[in-house]
């Protein structure tokens, strides 16, 4: 957090107060770093915020991850069917014009 340094010397009245005077009677803290610590305060709470942002962002690329190589897999294997599956179009219709050519030999 960036320190803020003051511009100007606390008034004399200020400086000549008793610390009774200068101390929130509730919380103990000073009067005089109280803002300060307000301001950390919300800043820890945004920051705690982002974090659980991008602690959920690593949860959500793991899983897509996951999916991605789910779907990689199941590619790969329609991949390999496909092409099985080419190969016996590809000898059926070898054996299919095979045999209409022998039949159509027979013929004449």
């Amino acid at each position: 957090m960036d320190r803020h340094i003051p511009m100007h010397a606390l008034p004399e009245e200020i400086q000549k107060m008793s610390p009774e005077e200068k101390v929130c009677k509730y919380c103990g803290v000073s009067y005089l770093i109280l803002h300060e610590f307000k301001a950390m305060e919300e800043k820890m709470k945004a920051m705690e915020k982002e974090m659980k942002f991008y602690q959920e962002s690593v949860e959500r690329e793991r899983r897509l991850q996951e999916k991605l190589q789910s779907l990689s897999r199941d590619f790969e294997q329609y991949k390999i069917n496909s092409e099985s599956k080419t190969e016996r179009l590809e000898c059926f219709s070898s054996l299919s014009f095979f045999s209409f050519k022998e039949s159509t030999e027979n013929r004449f």
